[in-house]
């Protein structure tokens, strides 16, 4: 299993999720759109916007992130 995070550090959604994440132990890949060159457009370019936190599972965009959700698969 692959899981991407792009992610902003100023996004409080952001550091929810990282923290459910890290809770359970779900390994995952961070992209910080700040820092990471293109990053930003790619994530515009592939699902039409940018809004973080940002999640690819397996290659499968997971939107919307829910803040206090259950973080399920949703597509």
């Amino acid at each position: 299993m692959e899981l991407i995070v792009y992610s902003a550090l100023w996004c409080p959604d952001c550091r929810e999720a990282k923290r459910f994440l890290d809770k359970y132990n779900i390994a995952y890949k961070e992209i910080d759109v700040a820092t990471t060159p293109g990053a930003a457009e790619e994530l515009i370019r592939q699902v039409g916007r940018a809004r973080y936190p940002a999640v690819r599972h397996d290659g499968e965009w997971v939107q919307p992130y829910v803040p206090a959700g259950d973080f399920s698969m949703r597509r």
